[in-house]
């Protein structure tokens, strides 16, 4: 029996890639929220685990590990083209080299530091929401979609920033963007709940699926267990 998914899991999975892909790229842009210095991959980033939060709800953690793994290997893939397109020759009628390096070319740290926070981000983030469905007996999905994002982006700031900026930038600094990151994103969660739980209800509905993860392995390896 061939195992398929449906239009709306592909949907889901294709922006959570888009997402990820996208905020790596405008992430060197410093922006200002209300005084608060932060990065343009605040924009877009955040929504990523909105949708892993929708795909854990709805599909469970089997589901969520497979948009995960897809997700970075798609961003993995992203990296080697701008790293090719940057070494590649330039033609003679091309003149911004260097403002096409600075756009694409993250240092190995910075690239290293995104994908490790990344992994240990997202799939902290699936697997709070799926154990606390199940205890919650599925009740609760914005309790729990607020504290999974606590955990993940929590664990994705402390990682990411740690790697990328430890020795570089004061300690006290360091702490600083760890805490402000973390609660603008959880604040961006927030503020998108009534919309993020609108589209859960639809999606459960639409579906016909509501999955509870009892007795599943959470093993972030076990890729064919879908």
């Amino acid at each position: 029996m061939k195992k398929q998914v449906s239009v709306a899991f592909m949907v889901f999975g294709l922006l959570f890639t888009v997402c990820l892909i996208v905020s790596n790229i405008v992430e060197q842009k410093l922006i200002s929220i209300g005084g608060i210095e932060a990065t343009a991959g605040l924009l877009i980033f955040p929504v990523s685990y909105i949708l892993n939060d929708v795909i854990a709800e709805v599909w469970g953690y089997r589901k969520a590990r497979l948009i995960i793994w897809n997700g970075f290997l798609m961003n993995f893939l992203a990296v080697i083209i701008f790293r090719l397109s940057i070494w590649a020759p330039g033609s003679v009628n091309f003149h911004h080299q260097a403002a096409f390096e600075l756009v694409l070319g993250n240092t190995e740290r910075i690239v290293g530091a995104s994908f490790a926070a990344f992994l240990l981000g997202s799939f902290l983030n699936a697997f709070v929401m799926s154990k606390m469905k199940v205890l919650q007996h599925g009740r609760g999905f914005s309790i729990r979609a607020i504290v999974s994002t606590i955990v993940g982006e929590g664990a994705d700031s402390l990682v990411f920033f740690t790697l990328a900026f430890s020795g570089i930038i004061p300690t006290s600094a360091l702490i600083t963007l760890i805490f402000t990151q973390t609660a603008m994103k959880t604040g961006y969660e927030i503020i998108a709940l009534p919309l993020t739980n609108y589209v859960v209800k639809w999606v459960k509905k639409h579906e016909q699926t509501d999955v509870y993860d009892n007795d599943i392995s959470y093993n972030p390896l076990k890729i064919n267990d879908i």
